[in-house]
This record gives structure tokens, C-alpha cells and sequence, in this order.
């Protein structure tokens, strides 16, 4: 997303202490701001002077040089086009003296988009040739081929009950941000035996011009075709369907995107090897994209590149061996599920290389790295690296004209990048944070992510910050997770009120937190002397005491990951919009939602508990737009798949209550006066009945899993 400024004492020496397939709902968020220290500890002017944001720039332009699709790019999971970047990055990863560059394979499936040109008679009789973008479905013409083209509105079941779409393409409004995945019109209008949905983004993506395009994981089977059309193309297209015999016509159609199931692609990674080659720094990006995907994620990759670059050609000599991971199919790689994104990552720290775990110091994703998403700079990470990376953030060299309010460390991690793998896995991540930028309304996922978006000074601000904190890490014994942080976080969204109208208490739970926070207190104390006496000896040269400090904290560290991944395992859960919760919160908010709704319609008032309540209980958002038979298969490829398609998704559900009868019933029910509506009343009594028992289980879980981790702190003290 990045000029160094004089007046820095150079020469490091930073003392330790201290980033999908739905509309994506916040999660709870502990944000700290960074208040630089008056006296700035000196930086290391070997590392700053060496790293070269012209080369890292020039190595992302490089990476448009294969692409799927001649007309709009594209490089895909498992394509050609893919692998061939893929050699390209590991050939330059020796070339610029990184050591042991290995490729490693996994299973995925493929997707080559090669076209999809749509050529219709306008208003007035002349002939317009409409590029379109595709999602990751099989669907080929075979040449050109006439079909017949409606508009379907918005593509729900209403807007299509009554349009005839058999064999033909349907053109749809959407807006993937606010309201809903493409998979749910794309489903529906293959229900209907729709040849395929055209969607346009009238918001929420793509808002940079009414020429952009969008691509996004499909989240769906691959025979339900998308394609997506731009706001420009779309209005000539609706007006010459307005001005049409019965609101269709023939359009000539040359399509051709290939899915296949169970291929190949490759993750490759290169290293710095230090004196202890099995404790690792890993750093990593992805080299797949949607159209020239220059910020997203080809300058990503040319950070990575840079900061490797950089370092050797400091001549650093690290600690601890530093690995630069260069991971496919990030954007997606499974098909037919919720979770198909991230495919390069969770593979390579489930199935590839899971001997990490354990050994790991931190992963340092990158994404989108130069362009200016906001004026203060954004670090998000796990929880437990919150304070440490607050307190390094003080001492980052300032970058003129770039985040002039600084930096700021956000918890915890979002799923929608390759950091979320690495975590849950049991290594401590982080990346540079992007999701909150006006960028992602308006380039992201669009051909207008290019060149023109890119901001030479972020991405040197960027360069810097994670050179630096690389050789930061570097200087410690003893990785710096402070378990305090997600230990507040998990007290502050006990909701009291929820808990008392469940008749569950949160007693024990709190106690066991606190106890648990006051041991991590300790733990953190130990921490920060080992690290420091490690970094003292370091900065003197102390070759002995260095060693004696560092086989001496082993277990020290070990303990402290185990117990992070314990954290990981226990506390990570996902709400059915992916966003990150813990475990108890699942039901503390359908509980809190259906007392609500059911105090609306004890009162006679339908359309309250209908539109306020309970579309927030699970994923019965969609039960209001889609038929039945889209709003089960889209539930239950979550609860039924097996762990291949759930991938990091897997297990971080807690439940579901199918409330697609009652809310489709109320929603009848609401235009009668004096409707009989104690069916519905009874059936969500028995909803709210099995929430307080789920709130009372997982609470009671949740509650042995901090006494554990208690115990795994204990033991570290």
C-alpha cells in the first residue's frame, strides 16, 4: 500500500517490548494509537540504505508479464499463467541471493479464464462489443454463439419468479458489499435453468469508473456461471432490452472459462538462513491476481522481494532464519465452498509445512502495500502481538508525505487474507491493513487496480517498517506474545444483560480470565527481562551470553507458542459472515436478537421483528430474498462439507438455526390485520430455548480453555 527523512540516528538498535463470500459485518476491534517516544532509537542505516523501493517497483511490473486473459489479465489458481509467475519469483529469489528456493506442490482447483466478449445491437441500431469479466465457473461457448439476454433486477427468487430465463443469460444489479455474495443470484437463476447471470455492481465495488469490472471468489458450484459487465456496458444494454419485443433479445456470446477439479500449483519460498536454522521469521504475499492485480497483490509480492533484497544486500547476518513465502491461489482455489480462498496459505501451514507451527516466530503478510489507504498507517495482528508491535511502531522513520498521523496496531486478524491461515495455524501473524480504505469500494478487484494507484512514498514507508521490524524480531529470545490483550478483548464482549435473560452465569468465566490475565501479567514480565538481557548481549557483542541466554529461553518460548496456539484453537470462531468472534458470542447475539424479536411480536408488531432482528440471527439474512432450496444448499455446504472444502474455515462455526419458515411466514403474515401468528411465536421460543443451552455449553468451554490456558501460563512464569 509507501522519502525517508534526515535527522534519524542511524544503526538499529530497537529495543524490544511492545490483517469473502458475503457482505463482511465488523468484528469487536482492539485498536491502539501509537504516540512516538521523544528520543528515537536509531534504525539500521545499512538496511535503509540498501533497500531500493525502484527495484521493488520495477519486479511488481514485472509480474503482468503472464496473464489468462489477453484483453483483461488474470492469474489464476493453478493456471498457466500462474505457474510460470510462480518460476518467475523463485528464479529471482536466487538471483538476488536468497538460499534453499523450494517449490512446493499442493492440490487445488483450476481456473483459466481466457474470455468472455459479449456483442449486442444498441438503441440506435449499432453493434457493441462488451468486455466482461468471469468468476471461477465452467462455462464455454464453443466459438461464438447466440443466446437470448433478460434483465432479471437484482436476481432474487421474487424478481425471477415470473421471467422466463431457461437457456438464457439474465443481467443482474448487485451489490456484493451491502447485500449479497454473487453465488446467491448466480444459484437461484440456475435453479431456474438460467445459461448464466451477468452481474453488474451498482455499488459497494468498482465504484472507480462506470468502465470497471469486478472479480470476486465465487463461493459456489462451478456450474452456475457469472460473469461480470460494467456499469457503462450494462446501461446501453438495458435500454436496448427496454426498447425490445417482450424485454429480450439475441446477443452473440463468446465465452470460455475452465474449472477442473483436483489440479496443481505451487507455493515457493526462499531463505536467509541464521545461526538457528529452525526458528523462523516468515514473510509472505501472493502472486495470483484478478486483472493486473498491480496493488493486489503484485506490489505485495515486490515488498517481499524488496525487504529480502534489502536485507542481503546489507549484508545482515540474522539470528534466526528468515523465510520469504510466495504463495498461489490466494483469491481462490476450492470450489464449491465458503472458504475458498486462501487456498496457497492454509495449505502450505496445514498440509505442506505444519513442522512450522511451533517454530515460528511470526508471519508478516503483505497486501496492497503501495498506496496511501488512509493518513495513519495500519498493522493488524493476532491479539498477543498488539502491544509489542504498538511499542516498536514508536520508533519507525517517518516518511514525508505518507501517514502523517503515524501508525496504529489493530486486533484482531479479518479472514480475508493469508495471515488468517498462518494464525489459526499456531503462528503468530500480521499484515498491513487495507479493508478499511475507500480503495476497496472503488479500484479493488477491478482493472482500475494499475499502475496509476501506485504511491512510490507508502511503498518505501512500507519497505522500511518491514525491514526493520524483520531485524526487530530478529533481536529477540523469546517471541513477545502478551496474552492480556485477547484476554480483555474475550471480558469486554461478555454482554451481562444477554447472559442474566439466558439464566447463564458468566461468573466463573470472568474469574478464570482475570486469574488468567494477572499469570500472562508475569509471564510478560519474564518475557521482557530475557528479551532484553538477549538484546543487551546482542548490542555488546557478548557472543557467549548471547548463547547461554538464548538455548536457556527455549522452553520459555516453546511454552509461549503452544499456548498461543491453544488461544488460536479455543477462541477463534467465526460468525456466518466471517467475521471473527469468540466462542460464546455466537449465541450471546441470536439470543439477544430473538428476545428482541420475540417482545415485537408478542406486541403484534410483525414488521419490527421481521426487519430489525431476526435477519441477524446466522445467515437468515438470505432467507428473505432466495428460495429455499438456494438458502439450504448454501447452509449446508458450511455444515456438511467435508474438512478439504471447509479448509480454515473448518470447525469455527458454532451452530445454526434455519429460520427460514418463520421469518418467510411473518414476512406473509405482516399485510394481514389480526394475523394468527403463534406458530411462529412457539417455533422461535423453541429457537431461544436451544441458544441458552449453546450459551450455557460453549461458555462452560470456554471457561476450561482459559483455566488451561492459565495452567500453560502458570507453568511459564
Amino acid at each position: 500500500m509507501n522519502k525517508f527523512t534526515g535527522g534519524i540516528a542511524l544503526s538499529l538498535v530497537i529495543a524490544m517490548s511492545l490483517g469473502a463470500c458475503a457482505p463482511k459485518e465488523e468484528s469487536t476491534e482492539v485498536k491502539k494509537e501509537v504516540t512516538p517516544e521523544k528520543d528515537l532509537i536509531s534504525v539500521n542505516e545499512d538496511y535503509l540504505s540498501a533497500v531500493d523501493v525502484d527495484y521493488a517497483f520495477g519486479f511488481t511490473k514485472s509480474l503482468e508479464e503472464f496473464k489468462t486473459n489477453e484483453k483483461l489479465g488474470y492469474r489464476t489458481a493453478g493456471s498457466e499463467a500462474e505457474l510460470k509467475t510462480g518460476e518467475k519469483i523463485a528464479d529471482e529469489m536466487k538471483k538476488i541471493g536468497l538460499t534453499e528456493v523450494t517449490k512446493d506442490e499442493f492440490t487445488l482447483d483450476t481456473w483459466e479464464f481466457e474470455k468472455a466478449d459479449l456483442t449486442f445491437v444498441d438503441e440506435n441500431g449499432k453493434e457493441h462489443l462488451a468486455v466482461l469479466g468471469a468468476y471461477q465457473v465452467n462455462f464455454d461457448t464453443n466459438g461464438v454463439k447466440d443466446l437470448e439476454i433478460v434483465y432479471g433486477g437484482k436476481g432474487t427468487a421474487d424478481d425471477l419468479a415470473n421471467l422466463d430465463v431457461e437457456g438464457k443469460l439474465v443481467l443482474v444489479d448487485i451489490n456484493q458489499r451491502e447485500e449479497w455474495w454473487i453465488n446467491y443470484p448466480a444459484y437461484q437463476a440456475h435453479l431456474k435453468g438460467a445459461a448464466a447471470v451477468i452481474a453488474v455492481q451498482e455499488a459497494g465495488y468498482a465504484e472507480a469508473d462506470e468502465d470497471a469490472l469486478n472479480a470476486q471468489d465465487v463461493c459456489g458450484p462451478d456450474d452456475a456461471p457469472a460473469f461480470s459487465m460494467s456499469q457503462t456496458d450494462a446501461n446501453q444494454l438495458k435500454k436496448a432490452l427496454e426498447s425490445s419485443e417482450n424485454g429480450t433479445m439475441t446477443v452473440k456470446f463468446d465465452a470460455k472459462s475452465t474449472v477442473k477439479m483436483d489440479g496443481k500449483s505451487y507455493n515457493y519460498y526462499g531463505k536467509i538462513i541464521g545461526k538457528d536454522p529452525e526458528s523462523y521469521i516468515i514473510l509472505s504475499a501472493h502472486y495470483d491476481s484478478y486483472f493486473t492485480g498491480f496493488q493486489d497483490d503484485h506490489a505485495a509480492i515486490g515488498l517481499m522481494m524488496g525487504v529480502a533484497k534489502g536485507l542481503v544486500d546489507s549484508g545482515y547476518q540474522p539470528e534466526k532464519t528468515i523465510i520469504f513465502n510466495a504463495l498461489a491461489a490466494e483469491e481462490w482455489g476450492v470450489s464449491n465452498s465458503r472458504y475458498d480462498w486462501s487456498t496457497g496459505a492454509y495449505n502450505q501451514i496445514f498440509n505442506i509445512h505444519p513442522e512450522w507451527v511451533g517454530k515460528a516466530f511470526a508471519n508478516m503478510n503483505f497486501e496492497l502495500p503501495a498506496y496511501e489507504h488512509t493518513t495513519q498507517d495500519e498493522i493488524r495482528s493476532v491479539y498477543e502481538l498488539n502491544s509489542y508491535l504498538t511499542d516498536f511502531a514508536k520508533n519507525v522513520p517517518t516518511v514525508d508525505g505518507v501517514y502523517k498521523d503515524g501508525i496504529s496496531v489493530v486486533s484482531p486478524l479479518r479472514t480475508w487474507s493469508d495471515d488468517f491461515s498462518f494464525g489459526i495455524a499456531g503462528v503468530p501473524a500480521l499484515r498491513n491493513d487495507f479493508q478499511d480504505s475507500d480503495f476497496m469500494r472503488t479500484h479493488y478487484h477491478s482493472q482500475f487496480d494499475n499502475e496509476d494507484t501506485y504511491n512510490a512514498d507508502a511503498f518505501k514507508f512500507h519497505l522500511n517498517l518491514y525491514g526493520l521490524l524483520s531485524m526487530h524480531y530478529d533481536q529477540t529470545a523469546v517471541v513477545p506474545l502478551d496474552f492480556t490483550t485477547r484476554l480483555t478483548a474475550m471480558k469486554k464482549v461478555i454482554d451481562t444483560d444477554t447472559f442474566g435473560q439466558a439464566e447463564v452465569s458468566s461468573d466463573q468465566l470472568v474469574a478464570e480470565i482475570d486469574k488468567a490475565i494477572a499469570l500472562a501479567e508475569e509471564v510478560n514480565a519474564k518475557v521482557a527481562k530475557v528479551n532484553d538481557d538477549y538484546f543487551t548481549a546482542l548490542t555488546e557483542e557478548d557472543t557467549e551470553a548471547t548463547q547461554k541466554l538464548y538455548e536457556e529461553s527455549r522452553d520459555l518460548n516453546s511454552g509461549l507458542l503452544a499456548a498461543f496456539k491453544h488461544a488460536e484453537d479455543q477462541f477463534v470462531r467465526l460468525t456466518w459472515e466471517d467475521a471473527q468472534i469468540f466462542p460464546h458470542e455466537h449465541a450471546q447475539n441470536n439470543i439477544t436478537n430473538l428476545i428482541l424479536a420475540i417482545e415485537a411480536l408478542e406486541k403484534g408488531d410483525i414488521t419490527t421483528a421481521v426487519d430489525e432482528y431476526l435477519w441477524a440471527i446466522d445467515n437468515n439474512w438470505y432467507a428473505y430474498d432466495f428460495d429455499k432450496e438456494v438458502f439450504n444448499y448454501f447452509t449446508n455446504y458450511v455444515l456438511e462439507a467435508p474438512k478439504e472444502k471447509l479448509m480454515w474455515g473448518e470447525g469455527r462455526i458454532v451452530g445454526h438455526e434455519n429460520l427460514f419458515d418463520p421469518i418467510n411466514s411473518l414476512i406473509e403474515k405482516s399485510e394481514q390485520k389480526d394475523a394468527d401468528i403463534s406458530t411462529e411465536l412457539a417455533t422461535l421460543n423453541e429457537v431461544l430455548e436451544r441458544q441458552k443451552l449453546l450459551l450455557k455449553t460453549t461458555t462452560d468451554e470456554e471457561t476450561k480453555a482459559v483455566q488451561e490456558l492459565g495452567k500453560q501460563l502458570e507453568a511459564l512464569k
